[in-house]
């Protein structure tokens, strides 16, 4: 583990390279850049397109870029990725190439765990028309497709990079409530990783309504990752301004327009205080270039606004055990998604740099708090004793 009090590790979406099968539903050479470069401003002020500055319009093949990435990440308080990992059933990958070369190479020397995104693609992810042709199903077979999943990812288990809670790998779980049987599931893995030399699986399971947890607790999960990004529509929205955004999605296909300070204050929860609650930080969001005008928008996030957030959040799992202080990034780079934290050319590094200020004002209170506590306990312990020994005096007099 990392030197941090809290364990921030970060979403990473590998589709920053070309794959036969996105040639083929998309056209030759399409990747994560080709929406972020076409997206356009659709009102006054809306910050698009947004453009990479530091490590450019990447291509993850390159191995430098991938260190490149891992090093700031590091530096700026990051403990380890968390990749997408695309296992559609009977064996079929996606977007399965950085991550092998990562294991296979040793390089970067990153910590990082696995997260599986079990959802069907369709062609409506990158389509502004908004149709829903399947390009690849979600399947689940049965055990021995589970087995054959486990023992493909068994070398990355036993890599002394991968991210561990108790000992245990982590991996997650992108739709848990997906699974068929979610708790003979992950009994198989659980019996598999022991019997491969493992402690076990510390599965975690995605959700972003609060209200599941004990469900899926109840599933087999070891723990929950809670992504509240539309908590505030739930909570922060009359019923009149919700028939407004309701009808302007159902009549106009337009998707909601939020300030960001405003759905900021429901990213984070009294369950994440829970030691089995991981919860999730979140620097923007805009979906605009994958799907036009129907996607959501957070407008007028800033590094000042994300920093506010992510010091709540640290300040609800600073308590937990030194193991489970984890919380999600979301994300390190989903550029389509206006939702990453690598530099751009209107910002920089400044939601790096308060990701790292808020890191190290957690680690100062806690530090302080922890001395407070000493002293206090030193004191008293020499109070007591001050007061023993006037005992015995006044005693033997």
């Amino acid at each position: 583990m990392n030197s941090n009090q809290v364990r921030v590790i970060a979403f990473y979406l590998p589709q920053y390279h070309p794959t036969a099968e996105n040639d083929q539903w998309w056209g030759k050479g399409f990747t994560e850049w080709t929406n972020v470069g076409k997206a356009r401003p659709l009102f006054h002020g809306h910050y698009q397109p947004r453009v990479p500055a530091d490590l450019g319009y990447y291509d993850l093949r390159v191995p430098e870029t991938r260190i490149e990435q891992a090093e700031m990440a590091e530096k700026y308080g990051v403990e380890g990725f968390c990749y997408w990992h695309y296992w559609f059933g009977n064996g079929r990958q996606l977007l399965q190439r950085p991550f092998q070369e990562v294991l296979a190479s040793g390089k970067p020397d990153f910590p990082f765990c696995l997260s599986w995104a079990n959802h069907s693609w369709e062609d409506k992810q990158f389509s502004k028309e908004g149709t829903h042709r399947v390009l690849m199903e979600q399947l689940y077979p049965g055990e021995a497709d589970e087995t054959a999943h486990f023992n493909t990812l068994l070398p990355a288990f036993k890599d002394h990079r991968y991210i561990c809670v108790d000992g245990k790998p982590v991996f997650m779980v992108y739709n848990p409530f997906e699974l068929p049987d979610a708790k003979r599931f992950i009994g198989l893995w659980q019996k598999l990783a022991r019997e491969n030399g493992l402690k076990g699986i510390h599965f975690i399971g995605q959700t972003n309504n609060a209200n599941e947890v004990q469900v899926l607790k109840g599933m087999g999960f070891d723990a929950v990752n809670i992504v509240r990004l539309f908590d505030f529509f739930k909570q922060d929205y009359s019923l009149l301004e919700k028939v407004h955004m309701k009808a302007m999605r159902i009549i106009f296909k337009r998707g909601r327009v939020v300030d960001y300070a405003r759905a900021a204050k429901f990213f984070t929860g009294n369950e994440d205080r829970e030691t089995d609650c991981y919860p999730t930080i979140i620097p923007n969001w805009d979906h605009s270039p994958r799907s036009g005008r129907k996607g959501h928008i957070l407008i007028h996030s800033t590094p000042e606004k994300f920093k506010k957030h992510i010091l709540q959040t640290f300040a609800n799992v600073i308590h937990k055990p030194e193991d489970k202080r984890i919380v999600f990034l979301k994300s390190w780079n989903e550029w389509a998604e206006g939702n990453y934290m690598e530099p751009d050319l209107k910002f920089g590094l400044s939601y790096l740099e308060a990701l790292k200020e808020a890191m190290t004002e957690t680690s100062n209170k806690a530090m302080k708090e922890v001395s407070n506590e000493a002293l206090n306990e030193a004191t008293n312990e020499a109070l007591n004793e001050a007061t023993n020994e006037a005992l015995n005096e006044t005693s033997q007099k």
